[in-house]
């Protein structure tokens, strides 16, 4: 017998995070969350409760848990965009379409009692978490940010009447063959040109110090149009500096400012911790604090994640010397290769940017919604 049921108890809880573990166990590919981040979504005073709720639900199969979603009622997504929606994130299933259904059935009916009128995602409760459904790229390894799916999950949200809203690229980036230094020379010029400096932080507690506030606010401001985006509450702030103190490298943040020491832009590159979490499920054990402050040290791939840059100087070719970053991160004889992690299709002015790297579209994601 299938049931669907709200997950309530604590060990529907622990059903609810460990379930992908289980599903995935086998697989190369994905990466899992940290164990003890996840945990806190049960947590009252999660973050993202100030300005959302959510549901979370498992599906059974004669006793034995076979998937799991959650529905997410972002009312400061809502009320920015217009828009009167539910996002179903965490979807994790068995290959069985009378499971996706009665999980995607379980969202529905909490959207149609929140009278909501579309059903969209996968989508977090922000796009800081991880979001969209791989398509394409199902032989890549995760990135730590993103979420790994089997393929034949578009099959289960397609035949329950889901369509594409929108797509995402990623990208591999290498340095070209015979690379000339234009980059760094128009770089070099822009910066002079506009009086700007590029200014590398002695740690991260001088970078948090010193620019956090900017930093968040050209995030902010930068993503402010972007597909499904919120504006940063303070807990959030909070919660993204007390990440970065774990798993940021000093060698990969850096910040342009002006005459007056204004951040104009500002890019945070993660080290990959992927193969560092895969083998201890994303638990923090001895061995894997070993393995991911060694990953931390001498990284061999970087996440490029956060990446702002003021409007004013948007149009100024100050992204040119985000380009010039990212390539003096590739000439470290450690680093294989970068990933650019999520780019809107439709965000042509970042992805012509990729052509000046040996770079490959090597995964897709997408975003999908349903009327009610």
């Amino acid at each position: 017998m299938l049931v669907v049921k709200e997950v309530k108890s604590n060990k529907e809880q622990r059903e609810f995070l460990n379930f992908p573990l289980q599903l995935y166990k086998d697989c190369p590919y994905f990466v899992p969350p940290l164990y003890g981040d996840e945990k806190k979504i049960f947590s009252k005073n999660y973050v993202y409760y100030e300005t959302s709720e959510a549901v979370y639900y498992n599906a059974y199969l004669d006793g034995k848990i076979v998937g799991r979603i959650s529905a997410i009622l972002q009312k400061a997504s809502n009320e920015k965009w217009g828009q009167k929606r539910v996002r179903f994130t965490r979807f994790d299933c068995i290959d069985n379409q009378d499971v996706a259904n009665s999980l995607f059935d379980a969202v529905v009916n909490y959207a149609k009692e929140k009278n909501m009128d579309e059903i969209v995602g996968p989508l977090g409760f922000s796009d800081l978490e991880r979001e969209g459904l791989l398509v394409e790229g199902f032989d890549q390894l995760s990135t730590f940010e993103e979420q790994y799916n089997y393929d034949y999950y578009p099959k289960l949200i397609e035949n329950y009447g889901f369509e594409k809203e929108i797509d995402w690229l990623e990208h591999k980036l290498k340095l070209k063959e015979n690379d000339t230094d234009r980059i760094e020379r128009l770089s070099a010029l822009m910066l002079k040109r506009f009086k700007l400096k590029l200014v590398k932080t002695k740690s991260i507690n001088d970078f948090i110090k010193r620019y956090a506030d900017q930093f968040y606010h050209i995030i902010d401001v930068t993503y402010a149009h972007i597909y499904g985006t919120v504006p940063l509450t303070d807990k959030v702030k909070k919660m993204l500096t007390d990440n970065f103190k774990l798993i940021v490298n000093k060698k990969y943040v850096s910040v342009i400012v002006d005459e007056n020491d204004r951040v104009v832009c500002a890019a945070v590159c993660f080290p990959s911790i992927g193969k560092a979490l895969q083998p201890s499920k994303g638990h923090l054990t001895p061995l894997a604090l070993i393995r991911l402050l060694k990953a931390l040290k001498k990284p061999e791939v970087i996440d490029l994640a956060l990446i702002g840059v003021l409007p004013e100087y948007a149009m100024k070719g100050v992204s040119t010397a985000v380009l010039g970053i990212v390539k003096d991160i590739l000439k470290e004889p450690n680093i294989k290769y970068a990933e650019t992690n999520l780019n809107l299709e439709t965000n042509h002015n970042i992805i012509n940017q990729w052509k000046n790297f040996d770079a490959v579209q090597h995964k897709r994601r997408r975003s999908y919604i349903k009327k009610i």
